[in-house]
């Protein structure tokens, strides 16, 4: 599909636009959207313009919120309105929040007022929270309604809700009572009470965290959740759709973050190239200074390494080793966190964990290091070797598992304290120990 794209993106750039429309007219709406995030900001409001109107609106809701921002920029006001109403509430805000606030109050005025009003709601929740993620439309029914009732509502009302599967059941006050399933409306008789369909429900409270609402309506395979508000009642819908997104999201984040780089927050391939490089430049300046450390240590231990030539061999075998265990716990760690298996309560229950795996792997790795080393070298240089394998593994194994939950204590992201600062933290330490242990046992 691929090279398909790339004939498409060659239409735009040699301006043959006739043979790019009637090629876009064949092709499905994904595979129109993964073209424009292909293509520079100049060359997608070209592609962009020579959709039909229809088209145009499907496509423009299936973008990111970034590329949405930049094809806005480039239309005119009545375009803007169009596109703009065609989003749901919960989209149109994640939209207006990549726009300077002076545009994002601009394109309110040309809402009608039932969607002003929709959109208000879900500008009244801060970001980050699961009230910013919902929608407000949705069909809630009454629990003392009967199921002939429910259908009729969901009949006048279906077109307007964001999902008709998972339905709240209220009461006269609103407040939640539990879910009904359209399949269960479908398959019951006209005159039975809702009541009696009803289920439990799990339900998240708007102020609630956006990821860990995600989260959890993934793990619980939940088509819908109701959202609430203090009282419990009733205030939105939150879709298995948006969960995913917001999962791809935070793994996205995650990624980059577990490579010492901010994440882009839009598709690679038109991201400018000045900004994949301010993503990445931060973190390697912060990452160089923190190098300066491997630096001084070596210089402080010149004299160890002038008086036995061969520790300078196993400089990087060492420092590598670490990094590497430490970003294997800090990963380990970190993922655990994500999914909701640990938490900083935690912290000693991993801490002991990762000594264990420390210790073992050390262990392994450090008869194998006497064994190797004593064989080309002398057995009290396999000796060093040996024993600072053991002891780098453990210190780095138990940092790796540390860190995160250390930085989810300070209100971190604990991707952050994964592997940039565990391999610069392990190459200093680590140095210092292989030191440490070759003066004592070389006696120099």
């Amino acid at each position: 599909m691929s090279e398909r794209l790339d004939e498409l993106a060659d239409l735009v750039r040699h301006e043959r636009l006739r043979d790019l429309r009637e090629a876009l007219d064949d092709l499905p709406v994904g595979e129109i959207v993964d073209f424009l995030e292909r293509l520079g900001v100049q060359d997608r409001a070209v592609a962009f313009r020579l959709l039909p109107k229809d088209r145009a609106v499907e496509v423009f809701d299936l973008l990111d919120q970034a590329l949405q921002h930049e094809i806005i920029e480039g239309l005119k006001d009545v375009d803007v309105a169009l596109y703009f109403d065609s989003l749901d509430p919960d989209d149109r805000v994640r939209l207006m929040d990549e726009m300077p606030a002076s545009v994002a109050r601009k394109m309110m005025r040309h809402l009608d007022p039932r969607e002003r009003s929709l959109t208000n709601i879900v500008l009244g929740y801060p970001s980050g929270t699961i009230g910013r993620q919902m929608s407000p439309e949705f069909v809630a029914i009454p629990e003392h309604w009967s199921v002939g009732q429910a259908m009729e509502k969901i009949r006048r009302a279906g077109d307007e809700a964001e999902t008709l599967y998972t339905l709240p059941v209220v009461d006269r006050q609103r407040l939640l009572k539990g879910v009904v399933s359209l399949r269960d409306l479908v398959a019951a008789d006209a005159d039975v009470s809702i009541s009696s369909l009803t289920t439990e429900a799990d339900s998240v409270d708007a102020d609630h965290d956006a990821e860990d609402a995600a989260r959890l309506c993934a793990d619980r395979k939940h088509l819908a959740m109701p959202v609430t508000d203090s009282e419990h009642r009733v205030v939105g819908i939150f879709t298995v759709d948006d969960a995913l997104d917001i999962l791809e999201r935070a793994e996205s984040e995650d990624a980059a973050r577990h490579g010492g780089a901010e994440p882009l927050h839009r598709p690679y391939l038109s991201t400018p190239v000045l900004t994949i490089m301010r993503s990445r430049i931060v973190w390697l300046l912060v990452l160089a200074i923190g190098a300066t450390l491997t630096v001084q240590v070596l210089d402080v231990f010149e004299e160890t390494l002038e008086a036995v030539v061969v520790l300078a061999l196993f400089v990087p075998l060492l420092i590598g080793t670490g990094g590497n265990t430490g970003n294997q716990a800090a990963t380990t760690v970190t993922r655990a966190m994500a999914l909701g298996d640990v938490t900083t309560r935690d912290v000693f229950k991993v801490f002991w964990r990762e000594i264990r795996v420390g210790i073992t792997l050390g262990s392994v790795l450090g008869v194998l290091g006497f064994l190797l080393v004593s064989w080309r070298w002398e057995w009290h240089v396999g000796a060093v070797i040996g024993l600072t394998l053991l002891a780098i593994c453990t210190l780095a194994a138990s940092a790796g598992g540390l860190m995160p939950i250390l930085g989810k204590k300070l209100g971190a992201d604990p991707a952050v304290f994964a592997n940039p600062f565990i391999s610069t933290f392990v190459d200093a330490t680590g140095l210092i120990v292989y030191f440490l242990i070759a003066r004592a046992v070389l006696g120099i």
